[in-house]
């Protein structure tokens, strides 16, 4: 994916995360998505030392299915599931998430929905989430227009969110920019999270 540079046409307004408030949601970085991870891997495993070097909490999310649980989605993508229990559920090694750091168990585009994730959230502290992950204009942007209404600011990574096509990427920016989330990529997290270090 494109630079931040690129995405500055859309910016509405700046600002950089607070580490004492933050956490980092990893969304469904699986075997499931890995083709699309992989663009991002090295920006988004940047993303996550900065975070863990910052010491911003990680939380990971996991999209799986039961048969019975698939809801709207059952109806639009015509039963192609992560099912629950198989590798392609699994997150992707090369993330090697610590055993402190959480992962929240999901079955819709929202890492909100049916999950204790605000409450584990408020119980953090946290009033700040970081986004990243995959799909752009699905899960990463369903979590952060969720986390907006729910009471979080949001900033959502340009460069370590990935999807099928730069065209649906770019929408997705264009929309969160306008209403929702601040920008960051790794070069201005870095350097709002650590400065000239």
């Amino acid at each position: 994916m494109a630079s931040y540079k690129k995405y500055k046409k859309y910016e509405k307004r700046k600002r950089n995360p607070d580490p004492k408030t933050s956490a980092l949601l990893v969304i469904d970085v699986q075997n499931y998505f890995s083709s699309m991870a992989q663009p991002i891997l090295p920006n988004l495993l940047q993303t996550i030392q900065l975070c863990r070097r910052a010491s911003i909490p990680v939380i990971f999310t996991r999209h799986s299915h039961t048969d019975a649980d698939g809801g709207m989605l059952a109806e639009w993508w015509n039963g192609d599931f992560i099912m629950d229990g198989t590798a392609e559920a699994e997150l992707m090694p090369e993330l090697e998430k610590l055993p402190k750091e959480m992962v929240v168990g999901k079955n819709t585009y929202s890492a909100f929905k049916n999950t204790r994730l605000e409450e584990q959230l408020r119980e953090m502290g946290v009033e700040e989430v970081i986004i990243t992950g995959v799909m752009t204009n699905l899960c990463c942007e369903t979590t952060a227009r969720e986390a907006f209404v729910r009471g979080f600011r949001v900033f959502f990574s340009t460069d370590a969110t990935a999807t099928l096509d730069l065209e649906l990427h770019e929408a997705t920016l264009k929309n969160l920019a306008y209403g929702f989330a601040y920008f960051v990529d790794c070069k201005r997290l870095r350097e709002g999270l650590f400065g000239n270090q």
